[in-house]
């Protein structure tokens, strides 16, 4: 996903001036495609000089801040990028590469780097169930368009509950080994250079 489909797909929801469509971003679909707020006014520019979006015309009022709508080549742009196809991404988190690591050169503190990832997902998990609850409640999940929005948050759910599943199973290995993990010694000088 880019940006720029991130911001017409919002747009499209519901017509936003900048700040309402980053406080938006900061709550859902910033979730599953992070920007910062510099990053989002700077994608409305080009969108509205692309003529995808405009200002929705109004008399200036003071303290009234611009409000974008999408413009029907906007939606054609958005209509034409969901059917585009695009390999699926692959796993690239540090953490796994960071245990690969530690199989070979000793655990030093990644446990406690275990522990601080597993508290940021059940963190995360508990603020996508509470927005299930909160957006989603059994009678809201009808139309097509909500239960597609639905599934994307259900995908985020399940994914943290992949990551807290996991990371306690990590966390279990890595306690297990470091109790049973004599001291590493630092390689002598004379293995080093070789190969």
């Amino acid at each position: 996903m880019s940006l720029p489909h991130a911001i017409l797909t919002a747009l499209l929801e519901k017509p936003s001036s900048g700040l309402e469509l980053t406080r938006r971003f900061d709550k859902s679909i910033g979730f599953f495609w992070a920007a910062t707020h510099q990053q989002i006014y700077r994608e409305l520019g080009k969108l509205e000089q692309g003529g995808l979006i405009r200002a929705i015309p109004g008399p200036p009022a003071q303290g009234r801040r611009k409000e974008y709508e999408v413009l029907p080549e906007g939606r054609a742009e958005l209509a034409a990028w969901v059917s585009r196809s695009d390999p699926p991404r692959q796993l690239r988190d540090p953490l796994a590469l960071r245990l690969r690591a530690a199989a070979v050169v000793g655990l030093g503190d990644v446990g406690a780097e275990v522990r601080r990832h597993l508290d940021l997902h059940a963190a995360q998990l508990d603020a996508y169930r509470a927005m299930e609850t909160r957006q989603f409640p059994p009678d809201r999940r009808e139309t097509a368009e909500a239960r597609l929005q639905h599934l994307v948050l259900e995908a985020g759910i399940e994914m943290e509950r992949f990551w807290t599943d996991w990371l306690r199973r990590v966390d279990a290995a890595v306690t297990d080994l470091a109790e049973s993990e004599p001291a590493r010694s630092e390689p002598a000088a004379s293995e080093g250079a070789g190969g």
